[in-house]
């Protein structure tokens, strides 16, 4: 059964990307999530590879809740049908995710749907051709939750602009390194532990945002 219908915030222009890390304390995790939704997170995408089906959708479904109460869009990581179980906005989709045509037509024509194109642009010009609203590039830095992907140059962001779509910047990002991503034309970045591993997430939420203030024309 899906979540009833409401009407989901839309991507924003630019910003934060916050994915949830593996943790199983369900009070844990929305509070740290509470405090980065507070601090201006864009967008939260709701990804646990360790949780049961069951505390996926607890996990999902409180997080629902807090995302529609901040107009922050929710996506879920892979799971087009938890997704609609919870009311999200969205989802993301890797390579071996369903396709984004299928995704679409289990969410609906206003779903956000996102694909990761990990360093390659003719998986985003076929991402972008099946209507995916974002294409995210990775990893950029070496990351210790995907060892062993291709690092992705900045300049792949910039060439990516010709699809026409948002793009996210992912893996291994700090304040103090992802700057160059920005400059190269990634309207979000996505962040795991470059602010759920600190001590003080709200405060480098903050410190991620500004520098989009950095780069604005």
């Amino acid at each position: 059964m899906s979540h009833p219908a409401l009407p989901h915030p839309r991507l924003p222009s630019h910003g934060l990307y916050a994915i949830t890390p593996d943790w199983s304390e369900d009070d844990r995790l929305i509070d740290a999530v509470e405090a980065v939704l507070t601090a201006g997170v864009g967008v939260l995408q709701y990804r646990n590879t360790l949780a049961t089906p069951e505390q996926r959708y607890t996990q999902a479904r409180r997080l629902a809740d807090r995302c529609r109460h901040y107009r922050t869009p929710l996506i879920i990581n892979n799971d087009p049908e938890l997704a609609a179980r919870v009311g999200a906005a969205g989802v993301h989709l890797g390579a071996d995710d369903p396709d984004p045509a299928s995704a679409r037509a289990r969410l609906g024509p206003e779903a956000i749907i996102g694909v990761s194109c990990y360093d390659r642009l003719e998986r985003a010009a076929q991402a972008a051709a099946a209507g995916a609203d974002y294409l995210a590039f990775g990893t950029c830095y070496p990351s210790t939750r995907k060892p062993g992907r291709p690092i992705v140059a900045p300049g792949v962001l910039t060439e990516a602009a010709c699809f026409g779509l948002p793009r996210v910047a992912i893996g291994g990002l700090r304040p103090d390194n992802a700057g160059v991503f920005v400059a190269a034309g990634a309207e979000f970045l996505a962040v795991i532990g470059g602010v759920f591993d600190s001590p003080d997430p709200a405060a480098d939420v903050r410190r991620f945002l500004a520098l989009f203030d950095d780069h604005q024309p």
